[in-house]
């Protein structure tokens, strides 16, 4: 094999240097022309101003006064935006913790539980199967199961349990509640399982030998060990649920506020630029959230 000179060797080091860039090219370029310019595009576009029946490009803050001058005249009050707000991070805290304890069981479940590896894979692809349909479609499905006159009603009044069917089981807080967790739950499952996964089993196997309860094992090894698993499912399961228009529109009866359904119904008034400055408030408030847990927990670590 011939000897490769000097000019060679520097030819090729230098490809190989700009070879997992332009690896990485077509993906930063999808990336960059499906996500960073749309937010570019909003950004620029909550400044603009707007009529009931034109709008101009402009450099103005009004649309970010109208969100919030209001609210710190209203102080101590709570204004519309603040209670929106504050009603939204309350589906987002109480599903995030209902899909964390849920997901973490069966993650354990399938992890630790479940010795055969044919079986577990039949059991996670049992958790995927709801995504093979439409959201909206499962959504849909709750309909005839929690209304008035459906079969969870009819089943307590034929037990003699209630004497009238319940209300609040459809278009209310609870079942808004219940398909989030119902929709969300599997981005939980997925990323713990998968840091459970690369626990050691013999750390586990050696603190039982030094005689660790099962509670200690799953609060001093599991647990810790599953950190960015549940960081990541975290992230997940806040960004949809903080966005989300569409199950709280179904579920709630259109009769209960989000973020993201404020958002919807300006859009459909074809105010975009109060819009785009309440999208651009609700980034921030997501991303401030993310910060926070990439914070405390490296998730670099799992990807």
């Amino acid at each position: 094999m011939p000897l490769l000179s000097t000019t060679d060797k520097q030819a090729m080091t230098h490809y190989a240097r700009w070879t997992s860039y332009w690896q990485a090219a077509p993906l930063a370029a999808v990336l960059l022309l499906f996500f960073v310019l749309p937010l570019v595009v909003t950004f620029i576009v909550s400044f603009w101003s707007y009529t009931g029946y034109s709008i101009e490009p402009d450099f103005i803050f009004d649309n970010y006064r109208d969100a919030f001058d209001r609210c710190i005249v209203a102080l101590p009050d709570l204004c519309t935006t603040f209670r929106t707000y504050l009603s939204t991070l309350r589906f987002c805290l109480a599903v995030w913790l209902l899909t964390l304890v849920i997901g973490f069981i069966i993650a354990y479940y399938l992890t630790f539980e479940i010795r055969t590896t044919t079986i577990r894979l039949v059991l996670a692809l049992v958790c995927t199967i709801p995504f093979w349909t439409s959201n909206v479609i499962r959504m849909i499905s709750w309909v005839p199961l929690l209304g008035r006159n459906g079969l969870v009603n009819q089943a307590l009044v034929g037990a003699a349990i209630i004497d009238q069917p319940l209300d609040w089981l459809l278009y209310s807080n609870f079942s808004v509640l219940l398909a989030f967790v119902h929709l969300n739950t599997v981005f939980m499952i997925v990323p713990i399982a998968n840091s459970m996964s690369r626990i050691d089993r013999s750390l586990v196997e050696a603190a039982r030998d030094a005689g660790a309860t099962g509670w200690q094992i799953l609060l001093h090894i599991i647990i810790p060990l599953s950190k960015t698993g549940i960081a990541i499912g975290s992230i997940f399961v806040i960004t949809v649920v903080m966005g989300d228009f569409i199950t709280i529109g179904i579920m709630g009866g259109q009769q209960i506020a989000s973020a993201g359904k404020v958002i919807q119904t300006q859009i459909g008034a074809l105010q975009f630029p109060i819009a785009a400055a309440n999208a651009v408030v609700l980034l921030a408030v997501v991303l401030m959230i993310i910060a926070t847990l990439i914070r405390y927990i490296d998730i670099r670590k799992e990807l």
